[in-house]
Parts: structure tokens; sequence; C-alpha cells
């Protein structure tokens, strides 16, 4: 059982409430849709997933019946009741809390008793437009339990976090996901599924962990010459990043100063951290 259109604006209307465009609250009600963000997550039976802004609780049912265990985070504290009485005779755990400062070291840790999955977490979540990125990049920086990810974004970001160098939305987001993950977008979904209905289509993107960073760098220095570089994407990285490689440096980087930081490699920016200056910070 999952939620239908209906259903969503019953419960709603039951408890005299009215989704909240503060928190991007779009509520995905078809069923065809979860099930199918369900089977492309790929989780099932012995599967841990932890589920960012389930609402309440239209995927979150469709992740249950897979058979695995789910915990579910909500921020919104008056949907929190609802989300309970509808996935908690399911096996779901519902946890009260922001995913943006939230104790994941505590909370996986509760929510995996019998010890922490071997394979790693899942996560599977419908992410409002305001904080996706910055929470997928915190995610991979400081939640390593995390092994993969399913995220059901607005289709720019989406297409920002999974591009490569060539694509039109690479950007920074791309090379610090890169660093860390491969991403790919592997569907979309139409504005017609949610309650309300967005003005947007969204895009569904699967990060899956690397076991190692992808390059031999600092990350530190990396991303803040990535930061600089985009932060003045139309100048040469002559000029872009001036204060931080030489002309000499370039050069050892083999990497062509007259270049812009869209035409960069991830390989690229690594070889020019390997012979950056001190980077401000």
């Amino acid at each position: 059982m999952t939620l239908s259109p209906t259903d969503v604006r019953r419960l709603l209307d039951e408890a005299g409430l009215r989704p909240r465009r503060a928190l991007g609250q779009n509520f995905v009600a078809d069923p065809n849709t979860v099930r199918r963000i369900a089977r492309l997550a790929g989780v099932g039976p012995g599967d841990h997933v932890v589920e960012i802004g389930p609402g309440l609780g239209s995927l979150t049912l469709a992740l249950a019946e897979t058979g695995a265990s789910v915990t579910a985070v909500e921020l919104d504290r008056q949907l929190v009741p609802i989300l309970r009485t509808v996935v908690e005779s399911h096996g779901v755990r519902v946890v009260q809390g922001d995913a943006m400062d939230l104790d994941w070291d505590a909370t996986l840790a509760a929510a995996a008793a019998d010890g922490p999955p071997a394979n790693g977490w899942d996560l599977v979540a419908n992410l409002p437009y305001n904080i996706a990125t910055p929470l997928v990049l915190d995610l991979l920086v400081g939640v390593p339990a995390i092994a993969r990810m399913l995220v059901m974004v607005q289709r720019e970001v989406g297409e920002r976090l999974a591009a490569g160098v060539g694509d039109d939305a690479y950007g920074i987001p791309s090379v610090k996901v890169a660093f860390r993950a491969t991403a790919e977008v592997v569907g979309r979904v139409p504005p017609t599924v949610f309650v309300p209905q967005p003005r947007v289509e969204s895009a569904l993107v699967r990060i899956v962990r690397r076991p190692e960073p992808a390059v031999d760098a600092d990350p530190d220095v990396l991303f803040r010459l990535v930061d600089a570089g985009f932060g003045q994407r139309r100048k040469m990285l002559r000029r872009s990043l001036a204060a931080h490689v030489t002309a000499e440096g370039f050069v050892t980087a083999d990497v062509d100063p007259t270049a812009r930081a869209e035409q960069l490699s991830l390989d690229e920016w690594a070889a020019l951290t390997r012979v950056a200056g001190p980077v401000a910070g």
C-alpha cells in the first residue's frame, strides 16, 4: 500500500495542515512513481535504508514493501504524528530531526541495534531544492556509513550533481561529488505526481560512494581551488587562480592557463592542487 493524491489530501485535511512552501513540501503521491524509486534504489530484505523528508510516508511505504529496514527522518514536527500513524505499523522507525544538523552516528547506530550493515547504508530522499546540494555534499564528507544514495531533486540540481567535464551543468557540485562518488541521472519525474504540483521537473540521481577518493589530492586545497576557479568562471585560470598557482605551476601541472574552470577534469584539478601555494581559507 502507498498513498494516492486523495490519501495525501485527506491526511492533510484531517490534521488541518497545508504543505509548507518554506520547507519545500511537495509530497510525491503516485504508487507507480514511489515503487519505481524503490526499485531504482535496489534495496530489499537485509538492507538498511534511511529516508530524509518522508512527509506523509508515500515513498516510505514503498521502501518498506521491499523488506528493507527503514528509518525515516522528518523535520516538520506537525507531520511526524501523522507519519507515525501511516508507517510505524509497517516496521518503519520515525525520527524527528533536521538532516542538516542531525547526529548521524547516533541516529544510524540506534536504527541498527544489531550492528551496522556490512555493505553500508542506503539513503533515499525527495529533497527540497534549497538543501539538496549542501546536504548531499555534507553527507559524502561527514557520514561515510552511507554508501549509496538515490535522491529526487529539481532537474537542474540533479544535472549539476551528476555532470562531467564538457557538460553544460558542470560546476562546483559536480567536482565535489566526483571526488568521493560516482553519480548519474537515472530517471525523470514529472510535476503531476506531486501534491501540490511544483513548477519544475524532478530528476532521480544515483550516487555511489567510492572506496577511495577518485584522485590523490588534499580535499581542502582542491575544493578551495575549485571554488576560486568557478567563482570567476568567465576568467581564464591564470587570472581566477592567480593568487594560488604560478605560471610555472601551470606548466608543471600540464594545465592550460588560458582554460576556464569548466574545461578542467578532476585529474587536472588534482594536478593544480599539487602545485598550488597556500590557499587563503
